[in-house]
């Protein structure tokens, strides 16, 4: 590895670590989040009763007409059967999948994944409780409502499906639920029939509501936190979502085609077949301390929908994994951007090599510690000529040292040009090309990119066990620490050690063959900084990630090894004398420029 390539990874180094530390959440921020939570809480309490509400207006209303009692009737109105009732809950459920159905709301009160389970082996539910929240606002008889505190009556229940009915005088509003067969797709309508005189709205839309509290399902929370959040598609057009380390909310006024509430590696989405006029998004994660909830996030969803009409707004739920070929199935809903596999190439390296020589490799090998290996061994054997190039690149730099620094010596400091001239003159005498060390850091930067966003977000790693990692989607923890450290974590990776110590090789065999040493005093701290940043950056990573880093750098270790037996100096210095020998043949635009330079120095003489 040679000057440059070194500079170019602490460069990059750089600038990882100060995009962290400008996402940081300062003591400011952290304030406001608890502030948040706390008017959230306020809120959910105040909305938990609505029949607390509704009776202190009766209260109120008694005070004011002066009378013992009001009737019922005239409070609610046609609603009147639906302000009290039994809680009752109603479960549809497929193979993959077992929903929760609450007569309060008629709402789905919980989401299991039958597949799948927490870090704590627990049942796996993306949400559970009185703190979600679904529904619409409503005006009747002069008052809001609100359908999450009305009370539904079950109808034609079902195995797989199930209608939740709201009868008001004439007319009924109408939840219907049906789970897909062997899917994660739930068909759910909104009906409405003879509301007109029930349901007041003033504009031709319903505020659609979902909030939710997102529960802790992962070992590694850093890593649960900054991968999560809300995502959202603009109408046949790009994928976005909210910044996740803060507390963001955003008004968006655009037609969209889903919003999802997406953990690291499961998903809640609720998809539009006609687009949501616009929305609302808001998330906040909590700090740590919270072992349960990782972060609250609702949306308010416009969805077209007139109640002076009969009519129906149908839309599909999605609860399931972030597994790429599961989402990849509903392409015209691009759902696979929820996997955060990188922008640009780094994102099409992972859908176009990775992700498909893991699923081959997963037909042969049920140990993914052992796909990871193979991985790295194609991806080496691949990159080999390109090292091999390097090598050669490099250790015809290293034969030509003593000539450079005869040029150094003889050409002061103060005349760099000329210095830097005659450098590079020696260079093109002698057949080197300085750069050439530098093509395979610029082919393997993009791949190094790749997996640093893959293994992070990649669903076959998780609960994966490998040697001592019990988890290769999360930290692999040898010792855990009675304190913590900040930046490093409160637990030591035995995997991220591995890979400091095979980097610190590494740069060690570099800095012998390319005499930085010597050549740059300052540039050995620097290089010996590299793996130190690494092993606190990498601490709390997915241990599939640093073990991948780690295979990767002992086999260049190997390849550089392998290479020395068999590529001699003294012939290459030999090479070069001949090389030296021979006269310089000048390209065309070489002649031109020195004709060019021939041609404005006569003009100057004239």
């Amino acid at each position: 590895m040679d000057k440059q390539s070194i500079t170019g990874l602490i460069l990059i180094f750089g600038i990882l670590v100060l995009f962290w530390w400008i996402n940081a959440p300062n003591e400011e921020q952290q304030k406001k989040w608890q502030q948040y939570h706390d008017s959230v809480r306020r809120e959910e309490i105040a909305q938990s009763d609505s029949l607390a509400r509704i009776a202190a207006q009766q209260a109120e209303s008694k005070q004011t007409a002066d009378t013992a009692s009001v009737d019922k009737s005239a409070l609610y109105g046609s609603i009147e059967n639906a302000i009290e009732g039994e809680k009752q809950f109603y479960t549809i459920e497929n193979n993959l999948i077992k929903l929760t159905i609450s007569s309060q709301g008629g709402r789905i009160y919980a989401a299991e994944l039958k597949e799948y389970k927490t870090f704590k082996q627990t049942p796996l539910i993306l949400f559970d409780g009185e703190q979600n929240r679904f529904g619409f606002p409503f005006n009747h008889n002069n008052r809001v409502f609100h359908t999450n505190d009305l009370f539904f009556k079950a109808v034609n229940p079902t195995a797989d499906g199930i209608d939740m009915v709201v009868e008001a005088g004439d007319g009924r509003l109408v939840y219907s639920y049906k789970i897909q067969k062997d899917s994660y797709m739930v068909d759910f309508s909104i009906k409405s029939e003879n509301l007109k005189n029930v349901f007041s709205i003033n504009t031709p839309t319903i505020d659609l509501e979902w909030k939710m509290k997102m529960p802790v399902q992962e070992k590694g929370r850093s890593m649960e936190v900054q991968n999560s959040g809300v995502y959202y598609r603009f109408h046949q057009s790009d994928v976005d979502w909210l910044n996740a380390s803060k507390q963001t909310q955003e008004d968006i006024r655009t037609k969209l085609d889903w919003i999802a509430f997406k953990d690291q590696f499961f998903s809640s989405i609720l998809i539009a077949k006609n687009p949501f006029a616009g929305a609302s998004v808001a998330s906040a994660p909590y700090m740590e301390g919270n072992d349960e909830t990782l972060r609250d996030v609702d949306a308010k969803m416009g969805v077209p929908f007139d109640f002076q009409q009969s009519q129906s707004a149908d839309f599909n739920f999605f609860f399931g994994p972030n597994y790429f070929y599961t989402l990849n199935q509903y392409k015209d809903l691009e759902l696979t951007r929820l996997i955060p596999l990188g922008w640009g190439i780094f994102g099409w390296i992972n859908r176009i090599m990775v992700i498909p020589v893991f699923k081959f490799l997963e037909g042969f090998i049920g140990n993914y510690g052992l796909i990871i290996l193979i991985l790295t061994i194609l991806i080496k054997l691949i990159l080999f000529p390109f090292t091999y190039k390097s090598y050669l690149s490099t250790a015809k730099m290293k034969v030509l040292k003593p000539e450079i620094d005869e040029i150094n010596n003889r050409i002061p400091k103060d005349k760099a040009m000329e210095r830097q001239q005659a450098t590079m003159a020696l260079y093109k005498k002698a057949g080197v090309n300085p750069m050439g060390g530098c093509l395979p850091m610029l082919l393997q930067m993009p791949i190094l990119f790749a997996m640093f966003r893959f293994f992070p977000a990649s669903i076959e790693l998780r609960h994966e066990a490998f040697l001592w990692a019990d988890d290769l989607s999360a930290y692999d923890s040898i010792f855990n620490l009675p304190f913590t450290i900040p930046l490093y974590g409160d637990h030591v990776s035995l995997f991220c050690l591995l890979m400091a110590a095979a980097n610190i090789i590494s740069t060690r065999m570099n800095a012998e063959m390319t005499n930085t040493n010597s050549q740059m005093p300052g540039m050995k701290t620097m290089m010996y900084m590299m793996p130190v940043m690494f092993l606190v950056f990498f601490n709390s990573y997915a241990s599939g990630l640093s073990y991948y880093y780690f295979v990767s750098t002992v086999i260049t270790i190997g390849q550089t090894i392998v290479i020395r037996r068999f590529v001699d100096e003294k012939a290459i210095l030999m090479q070069i004398k001949a090389n030296q020998k021979k006269p310089v043949k000048k390209s065309k635009f070489a002649q031109r420029l020195e004709e060019m330079a021939r041609q404005q120095q006569q003009l100057k003489k004239k």
